[in-house]
């Protein structure tokens, strides 16, 4: 338990924290390229065909995925302002209002008497804090590691750099194509948890078997409903 704190340092800090952006993307983009590869094998299509779609489903999906990111992000910068705003005018034509709700807020931190409104005292006096306080305690909201446009480069990087590696069998004739992108991809998908691993308290073997385990099974579910479905096809 010593090395706690140093395990996680590297999470913190005042830059955008980039990893939950690149494994989503990452795992998305490797699950759902290698999704359409084994659902066109389960069928028995040609090998255009599965470049063809394959590369369609890692640019439309990648971008739509970082397009999503940015909405999904800038939405809530937006809501963060303009609740933020709210509050900044109920401190000033609410004051009192206001700073009994700090004081309960002290309060579940187990502040008391003296000490509670000394807190309280700081606190109000400084109104940016004071709202700070009030957002992340009464809404659970704050703007860090937020940035729509980071966000979304990241995941789009992350869907295109790993969702790549199921095709790539397909590009450089690597012996048998499937097998080489299966291994591949299940390589990948273990790398993906091994690093989401490093920003968190897991085991970086379990972290990477469970995320290799979850895109392997949905590969698997595409390549069973592309083998069913193999008629239709020919």
């Amino acid at each position: 338990m010593e090395n706690y704190d140093e395990e996680l340092d590297h999470p913190h800090g005042t830059g955008y924290v980039w990893i939950q952006d690149f494994v989503y993307g990452g795992i998305d983009g490797a699950v759902t390229t290698f999704a359409v590869v084994a659902g066109v094998e389960g069928a028995s299509l040609s090998i255009p065909i599965i470049l063809i779609l394959g590369f369609a489903n890692l640019f439309a999906d990648g971008f739509s995925m970082s397009v999503g990111k940015y909405l999904s992000d800038k939405s809530q910068l937006e809501q963060y302002d303009k609740i933020r705003e709210i509050e900044m005018d109920h401190i000033k034509t609410r004051s009192a209002h206001e700073k009994q709700e700090v004081r309960e807020i002290l309060q579940t931190y187990n502040f008391k008497g003296k000490g509670l409104e000394a807190a309280t005292e700081t606190i109000t006096s400084n109104p940016d804090a004071w709202v700070d306080l009030m957002m992340r305690n009464e809404f659970s909201m704050t703007r860090e590691n937020i940035s729509p446009i980071t966000g979304s480069l990241v995941t789009f990087g992350s869907f295109v750099l790993i969702g790549f590696i199921p095709l790539a069998g397909y590009i450089f004739d690597l012996g048998n194509q499937f097998l080489t992108a299966i291994f591949a991809t299940i390589l990948a998908l273990f790398l993906v948890g091994l690093i989401k691993s490093r920003f968190s308290m897991r085991n970086w073997l379990l972290s990477g078997l469970e995320t290799a385990a979850i895109g392997g099974a949905a590969a698997a579910i595409a390549y069973l409903v592309g083998y069913l479905l193999r008629g239709i096809a020919l």
